[in-house]
């Protein structure tokens, strides 16, 4: 859609590509039944390309819980499971708003017509407890778009390269010119301090709602039970004295100080018979 040598509009576009996925998160979740009245915390991850480094594909993961807090009634809300809200809902209002965001740019005007008239895609995945996500975004963080493992020649014309098509697990090579594969590999250099991670509501660092709050909110909502339990410390049992002679216990009977003087006495617990 545009290349890096639009100058500052690149950083506008990213911008615009993260606002318009949050605001769309927002407002087509406040009209789900499921999440009506509630702040979801999520975060975006910018990403520039795909399988192959030379291909420009500018695109934003977000990650979405499956519920929200009712800020109302002070609780966890959750959606159906494996369900968010409608993706052709999300589509039509992804479009709408990017449209009327490069509209304010002034950027409308550089996109081809017949983008506008394609299906655009907004891909809702169920992704379980988020774990295999972070797994699969984490990397990309410091990911550059092609790793020196994957370049496979260099020659004074060309530069051979290793990829894996898209909904494929066999690899294929592509060799470009020297001039190809540097234009490629910098389209995918970002501005300079980019935010290429974002966070919103209640991940957002301004939230009032920490996630620890939404954590206990979640724990309560799943019936999770939490017992507080004061332990004592265990004292062992004190061992008796006994007797060397015969094994018997033995008995306190006189306690006396220095000068003899009987300080605690009491008869023994049997009968003289000396």
């Amino acid at each position: 859609m545009f290349t890096p040598s639009q100058g500052p509009s690149h950083e506008q576009v990213y911008t615009a590509i993260f606002a318009c996925g949050s605001e769309t998160i927002r407002d087509v979740s406040s009209a789900t039944r499921s999440l009506k009245g509630c702040e979801l915390g999520f975060f975006g991850v910018l990403h520039t390309w795909g399988r192959d480094p030379t291909v420009y594909h500018p695109h934003v993961h977000f990650v979405v819980p499956g519920g929200g807090v009712n800020k109302t009634l002070d609780r966890w809300q959750q959606t159906a499971e494996n369900f968010l809200f409608d993706h052709g809902t999300a589509c039509r209002v992804y479009k709408a708003k990017f449209a009327d965001r490069l509209r304010e740019l002034g950027l409308y005007d550089q996109v081809d017509a017949s983008v506008w008239k394609k299906k655009w895609i907004v891909d809702i995945r169920a992704v379980g407890d988020g774990r295999s996500v972070l797994k699969y975004l984490a990397p990309y963080v410091h990911r550059v778009a092609i790793s020196d493992n994957r370049i496979v020649s260099v020659d004074e014309k060309t530069v051979t390269f290793r990829y894996t098509p898209s909904k494929s697990r066999q690899s294929k090579t592509r060799s470009v010119t020297g001039h190809e594969f540097v234009r490629g590999f910098a389209q995918h250099v970002l501005p300079s301090r980019l935010q290429k991670i974002r966070y919103y509501g209640w991940m957002s660092p301004n939230s009032r709602i920490g996630p620890e709050e939404v954590r206990w909110l979640v724990a309560i909502a799943l019936g999770w039970a939490f017992t507080l339990m004061l332990a004592r410390p265990t004292v062992p049992p004190r061992q008796r004295a006994r007797c060397k002679e015969c094994g018997g216990e033995l008995q306190t009977v006189l306690v006396a100080d220095s000068l003899g003087h009987a300080l605690y006495s009491r008869p023994p617990p049997y009968l003289d018979t000396g």
